[in-house]
């Protein structure tokens, strides 16, 4: 007990930080001396060798005797970054940690964690699952971005130019925003690495998003009516190459506004085909809000037709294989599907239909607070504060006029509603 006093009150004596400046530093380093330890005060120190190499050691007591922390070189890392780590160092020691100790653990780790695919599955388990809403779509981009490329090397041996093909590659295939999540993501898990000594350096550190898919502009892509006709013929003629499960989720994407994994992950207790509804809850929707979806005519016909076709699984679209990683229809195979589809039309993406259902709703009349929440969108400004109606016949009716021109588009037809006045629609 006697001990965790002297602790306590090292700990809260001096830890002060703050001494040093990055002037000193770089002039000490110019000078070339051998500095055997230059405080900055709570326990920092910088050193410098005979060779000329810098170092930050984190100095403390731990069971009454003194202990050294090698927090890294210098200008690797620098002041800021020092302090973060003795900070966390002394965090360490007042919870009875001894860091240095920590840190032989976490060594033994990092020789256990000896390919990138091993220290994705480390990150993965530690950070993206208890952080991210939706880490599958982490998991995805590594999955079949990152890892086939990089997987296999060891984590430690991983230079900027793996790190640069990766991106090549993504980036050649015209998937440039895929392409910026990659590298997001890379930066992460090797600074996760880095932070654990289990790399020596962050290979993807020193990349930006112009290496990548360039800076992110709003997607503007909608298709038009007379794409929409072409889309469906290509289905069509397609045959079992583009199957029929597809056709019908790409109906019901167009039909229903909501988005790919929404639709795709979607549970048969979800829907009330009697009363026409489909009870989207908070925890798969990307917004957080939980909302009853009107379901038309078209789309309850569709739905019954995918129930027969799901053969009792609890899921609308069953995976149509053995797979540890998704009971329903995985998240890339519409994706594929309709990449693989000779359509001729300019390239598109699954969300775009989102965008495209909102574009048909404002052509076919539907007031924009109605599309709006169509779309699951929170109003903005005072209404979305005051307003809380959830306008749900207006909706109805809205869903409706889709539903009933999709299914004219897709033979080929096309139509044009008045909107009706007084309906709220």
């Amino acid at each position: 007990m006697t001990e965790v006093i002297f602790l306590h009150r090292w700990l809260h004596t001096g830890v002060s930080m703050g001494r040093l400046t990055d002037s000193q530093l770089k002039g000490w380093m110019k000078a070339g001396k051998r500095i055997a330890g230059k405080s900055d005060g709570g326990g920092l120190t910088f050193t410098l060798s005979a060779a000329g190499t810098a170092a930050w050691v984190f100095r403390y007591r731990f069971a009454g005797r003194p202990r050294e922390l090698t927090l890294g070189n210098y200008p690797d890392i620098s002041l800021k970054e020092a302090r973060k780590l003795a900070t966390a160092a002394r965090a360490q020691v007042d919870q009875l940690i001894d860091p240095a100790a920590e840190k032989r653990r976490i060594k033994a780790e990092a020789r256990r964690t000896g390919t990138v695919d091993e220290l994705f599955r480390l990150f993965y388990r530690q950070t993206i699952l208890p952080k991210y809403k939706h880490p599958e779509v982490v998991e995805r981009v590594f999955r079949r971005d990152i890892l086939p490329q990089i997987g296999k090397k060891p984590a430690r041996e991983v230079v900027p130019a793996d790190i640069d093909s990766v991106l090549r590659r993504i980036v050649a295939d015209r998937r440039p925003t895929v392409a910026n999540d990659a590298l997001r993501l890379m930066r992460k898990m090797f600074r996760f690495a880095s932070k654990r000594q289990l790399v020596g350096f962050n290979p993807a550190a020193d990349f930006d998003l112009a290496d990548a898919g360039g800076k992110e502009q709003a997607r503007q892509r909608a298709l038009s009516r007379d794409e929409l006709k072409v889309l469906f013929r290509s289905m069509r003629e397609a045959g079992p190459a583009f199957t029929r499960d597809n056709e019908l989720a790409v109906k019901l994407l167009l039909s229903l506004a909501v988005r790919k994994m929404e639709l795709l992950a979607a549970r048969w207790e979800e829907f009330d085909l009697d009363a026409a509804i489909w009870r989207l809850p908070a925890e798969r929707s990307k917004a957080g809000r939980g909302i009853d979806i009107p379901l038309a005519e078209h789309v309850l016909g569709w739905l019954q037709e995918l129930q027969v076709r799901a053969c009792l699984s609890p899921y609308v679209f069953p995976s149509r294989r053995a797979s540890k990683r998704f009971p329903h229809v995985g998240p890339d195979t519409l994706n594929a599907a309709l990449k693989a589809l000779p359509h001729g039309l300019e390239p598109f993406t699954v969300h775009d239909f989102r965008r495209t259902a909102r574009t048909l709703l404002s052509s076919l009349g539907v007031r924009p607070h109605v599309a709006e929440r169509c779309l699951n969108h929170k109003l903005r400004g005072v209404q979305g504060v005051y307003d809380t109606h959830d306008c749900l016949d207006e909706r109805r009716q809205a869903l409706g006029r889709l539903a009933d021109l999709i299914v004219r588009l897709e033979r080929g037809e096309d139509y044009n509603v008045i909107a009706l006045r007084g309906c709220g629609v």
